[in-house]
Protein backbone atom coordinates (compact mmCIF):
# COMPACT_ATOMS: atom_id res chain seq x y z
CA UNK A 1 0.00 0.00 0.00
CA UNK A 2 1.75 3.41 -1.28
CA UNK A 3 2.48 6.05 1.83
CA UNK A 4 0.21 8.64 1.86
CA UNK A 5 0.95 11.94 0.74
CA UNK A 6 1.90 14.98 3.31
CA UNK A 7 0.79 17.53 0.59
CA UNK A 8 -2.18 16.72 -1.95
CA UNK A 9 -1.80 16.80 -5.45
CA UNK A 10 -3.93 20.18 -6.18
CA UNK A 11 -1.43 22.04 -3.22
CA UNK A 12 1.68 20.56 -5.28
CA UNK A 13 0.33 21.45 -8.74
CA UNK A 14 -0.60 24.87 -7.54
CA UNK A 15 3.05 25.68 -6.08
CA UNK A 16 4.73 24.44 -8.53
CA UNK A 17 2.96 26.26 -11.19
CA UNK A 18 3.15 29.66 -8.87
CA UNK A 19 7.15 29.18 -8.62
CA UNK A 20 7.41 28.25 -12.61
CA UNK A 21 5.06 31.21 -14.04
CA UNK A 22 5.62 33.70 -11.50
CA UNK A 23 9.58 33.66 -11.67
CA UNK A 24 9.60 33.70 -7.35
CA UNK A 25 12.22 31.92 -5.57
CA UNK A 26 11.27 28.95 -4.36
CA UNK A 27 11.74 29.62 -1.03
CA UNK A 28 9.31 32.41 -1.25
CA UNK A 29 6.54 30.50 -2.63
CA UNK A 30 7.07 28.10 -0.14
CA UNK A 31 6.93 30.28 2.63
CA UNK A 32 3.66 31.78 1.71
CA UNK A 33 1.96 28.22 1.09
CA UNK A 34 3.32 26.26 4.23
CA UNK A 35 5.54 23.76 2.29
CA UNK A 36 8.81 22.84 3.16
CA UNK A 37 11.12 24.71 0.83
CA UNK A 38 13.14 21.25 -0.37
CA UNK A 39 10.36 19.33 -1.00
CA UNK A 40 8.73 22.72 -2.90
CA UNK A 41 12.10 22.72 -4.41
CA UNK A 42 11.73 18.55 -5.09
CA UNK A 43 8.59 18.85 -7.10
CA UNK A 44 9.97 21.95 -9.54
CA UNK A 45 12.85 19.81 -10.62
CA UNK A 46 10.51 16.83 -11.19
CA UNK A 47 7.97 19.38 -13.07
CA UNK A 48 10.76 20.42 -15.38
CA UNK A 49 12.11 16.68 -16.28
CA UNK A 50 8.35 15.96 -16.71
CA UNK A 51 8.48 18.73 -19.04
CA UNK A 52 11.49 18.03 -20.78
CA UNK A 53 13.50 20.61 -19.40
CA UNK A 54 16.11 18.99 -17.38
CA UNK A 55 18.13 15.79 -18.07
CA UNK A 56 19.25 15.03 -14.96
CA UNK A 57 16.01 13.15 -13.59
CA UNK A 58 13.80 10.64 -14.73
CA UNK A 59 10.07 11.56 -15.84
CA UNK A 60 7.54 10.37 -13.71
CA UNK A 61 6.37 8.12 -16.48
CA UNK A 62 10.13 6.65 -16.60
CA UNK A 63 9.90 6.10 -12.60
CA UNK A 64 6.94 4.48 -12.86
CA UNK A 65 7.43 2.38 -15.51
CA UNK A 66 10.94 1.55 -13.58
CA UNK A 67 9.35 0.41 -10.81
CA UNK A 68 7.21 -1.59 -12.71
CA UNK A 69 10.08 -3.44 -13.92
CA UNK A 70 11.74 -3.93 -11.05
CA UNK A 71 8.81 -5.81 -9.51
CA UNK A 72 8.50 -7.67 -12.75
CA UNK A 73 12.57 -8.91 -12.26
CA UNK A 74 11.68 -9.53 -8.89
CA UNK A 75 9.18 -12.01 -9.69
CA UNK A 76 10.72 -13.55 -12.27
CA UNK A 77 13.72 -14.14 -10.07
CA UNK A 78 11.02 -15.59 -7.16
CA UNK A 79 9.94 -18.03 -9.96
CA UNK A 80 13.33 -19.00 -11.36
CA UNK A 81 14.66 -20.04 -7.55
CA UNK A 82 11.51 -22.08 -7.74
CA UNK A 83 12.06 -23.85 -11.06
CA UNK A 84 15.61 -24.32 -10.22
CA UNK A 85 14.78 -26.40 -6.88
CA UNK A 86 12.33 -28.23 -8.82
CA UNK A 87 14.93 -29.26 -11.34
CA UNK A 88 16.85 -30.43 -8.81
CA UNK A 89 14.01 -32.48 -6.92
CA UNK A 90 13.30 -34.15 -9.86
CA UNK A 91 16.91 -34.68 -11.10
CA UNK A 92 17.07 -36.86 -7.87
CA UNK A 93 14.12 -38.79 -8.52
CA UNK A 94 15.32 -39.83 -11.91
CA UNK A 95 18.60 -40.63 -10.51
CA UNK A 96 17.35 -42.48 -7.72
CA UNK A 97 17.57 -46.30 -8.42
CA UNK A 98 14.58 -48.10 -8.72
CA UNK A 99 13.12 -51.02 -6.81
CA UNK A 100 10.26 -53.40 -7.41
CA UNK A 101 7.81 -53.82 -4.98
CA UNK A 102 8.10 -56.90 -3.09
CA UNK A 103 4.67 -59.11 -2.87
Amino acid sequence: MPVPRKYPDELRERAVREVRSTGRPVAHVARDLGIHPEALRSWVRQAEADAGERDDRLTTAERDELKELRKEVAELRRANEILKAASVFFAQEIDRPRTRPSR
